[in-house]
């Protein structure tokens, strides 16, 4: 993903109805969950695949430990209220889940 430019502007026209700290505070708790660097919340895209991202980010591990998923559905459920265990499915994208986030807040979002 470092190779990758900031990809903010995918993000406001995916979803235009969402503050521009909404999508920082979102990426950062799902960079924070999966113990990936600081400086790469706004190189991720809405169509990267939750998994995908992590296989790529840690290549001899297939699935992620289930730590690292127990961190992200509990921060998901502590900051915004919502169940991953819900909504999870092997082809989930960002864009997917911070859409699942908005609607949890009550906000609505165009994916």
């Amino acid at each position: 993903m470092h190779y990758r430019p900031w990809q903010g502007r995918v993000w406001r026209s995916t979803f235009p109805a969402a503050s521009r700290k909404d999508i920082r505070d979102f990426l950062s708790v799902f960079v924070s969950a999966l113990s990936f660097r600081e400086n790469e919340p706004l190189r991720l895209r809405p169509d990267d695949e939750v998994l995908g991202l992590y296989r790529a980010a840690n290549p001899t591990r297939w699935l992620p430990d289930a730590q690292e998923l127990e961190r992200l559905a509990r921060a998901l459920r502590d900051k915004y209220g919502l169940r991953l265990d819900e909504i999870w499915h092997e082809g989930l994208t960002l864009g997917s889940l911070f859409q699942r986030v908005q609607q949890a807040r009550g906000q609505r979002s165009v994916a």
